[in-house]
């Protein structure tokens, strides 16, 4: 018997419908073909185990499931789920599986049926509106995030038997109801760190809010212990608060990298991400077999701050220079090129020298002759040209 049930693949910050087609026919073997890269292959194991652990059977005929549209590739644990409602409606376990066509099935099983929680849940519930499914069945700790989309019946579940008994009927369960608006507005943060708490330092104050009135990129140069990081950590807090749209889209690309926390609805705080040097290209830009976002696009409509901007390697500060001028990242592989959003602001910070204390009124500078233009030079002039406001922070000024 053939079933088809639908999930959804994320790529970029975008959903993509994918048709899971289950057949149990006459014959021998399981053959899982459409692309499916390893992880989903051994969905197998997990889904036998999770259907016989609550009483049900897996075939021992001929079992094929095949992943379309097939010239994408599907990667990752969320397809378990609507593998095994297949697998169940196609042996005939579960009744009326025409119910299936309604619904977009997202989920991670363990060996005793219990649905683990996925990344892009937000992505996949846009898309799944916009095709005009009736509902989304995902994991239970996925269904807040989900539930933001509206006109969407959400439902979120935590065992495989739950699923099971929702299928058979419909009306033992409630969707998830969330008013997006109004749990925005209730979470406005209140941050641990404010821009009033600083004293003195006034022209880099002054600086900074101009920064963040323009949206400006920065660079602080001063001595340690001048306050440049204790400053940066405060700039998202003069920034304008998010707008709901701005929400969704920061939320939309912290679900895809799996960065959002457990019930959580969506970001209402600017982001400010803060690397360390140690930091590859790949990691700050995005990257990986299946791109996933880097630091640039989790500090999409907020801050990145890069702390002592010449320990970076030149290699990695470079990759950062066509995202700056166009607000966005294109990341291409043999098979597929996506796009991530990255409108930021950059501060960065720096010492004077290599020591850190050159042209300073109290302590005296003791870097070789060559050193501080060697220092400064690991800085290409493309990437400070970049820079608009260039801000020398005083020694402890008041």
């Amino acid at each position: 018997m053939l079933v088809k049930t639908f999930g959804s693949a994320v790529y970029g910050v975008e959903a993509i419908t994918i048709t899971v087609e289950v057949n149990v026919t006459e014959g021998l073997h399981t053959f899982v073909v459409g692309l499916a890269d390893s992880a989903v292959k051994e969905s197998i194991q997990r889904i036998e185990s999770a259907i016989k652990s609550n009483g049900y059977y897996m075939p021992r005929t001929k079992l094929i499931v095949n992943l379309a549209p097939a010239g994408i590739r599907k990667s990752g644990a969320a397809f378990d789920l609507p593998i095994a409602v297949g697998v169940l409606a196609a042996s005939e376990q579960i009744p009326n599986p025409d119910i299936l066509r309604d619904y977009v099935i997202m989920g991670e099983l363990g060996l005793d049926g219990n649905i683990h929680s996925i990344k892009g849940a937000l992505p996949i519930a846009i898309q799944a509106r916009k095709e005009q499914f009736r509902g989304l069945i995902v994991p239970q700790s996925n269904a807040t995030e989900a539930a933001t989309v509206n006109q969407l019946q959400v439902f979120g579940f935590s065992h495989l038997k739950e699923v099971i008994d929702f299928l058979r009927d419909t009306s033992q369960a409630q969707p998830v109801v969330v008013n997006t608006r109004s749990i925005f507005n209730a979470a406005q943060p209140l941050t641990d760190v404010d821009f009033n708490e600083v004293r003195g330092q006034e022209s880099i104050k002054r600086a900074l809010e101009i920064a963040a009135a323009g949206g400006h990129n920065a660079i602080l140069v001063g001595p340690p212990g001048a306050g440049k990081t204790m400053l940066a950590k405060r700039l998202p807090t003069i920034l304008p608060p998010l707008s709901l749209q701005e929400a969704l889209e920061t939320t939309k690309i912290h679900s895809v990298a799996g960065r959002l926390g457990g019930n959580t609805t969506l970001i209402s705080q600017r982001p400010f991400r803060s690397p360390h040097h140690t930091i590859s290209g790949n990691a700050l830009v995005g990257g990986g077999s299946i791109p996933q976002p880097g630091e640039i696009s989790l500090a999409h409509n907020g801050v990145l701050f890069l702390d002592e901007l010449p320990e970076f390697t030149r290699s990695t500060l470079e990759v950062m220079r066509q995202p700056m001028e166009d607000r966005r990242v294109t990341i291409s592989r043999a098979r597929m090129s996506v796009e991530f959003p990255s409108s930021f602001i950059l501060l960065a910070s720096m010492n004077p020298c290599p020591c850190g204390y050159y042209n300073h009124p109290d302590r005296e500078c003791s870097c070789p002759p060559g050193a501080v233009s060697k220092y400064l030079n690991k800085i290409s002039g493309p990437l400070l040209d970049r820079i608009d406001l260039h801000v020398e922070a005083g020694a402890g000024a008041l």
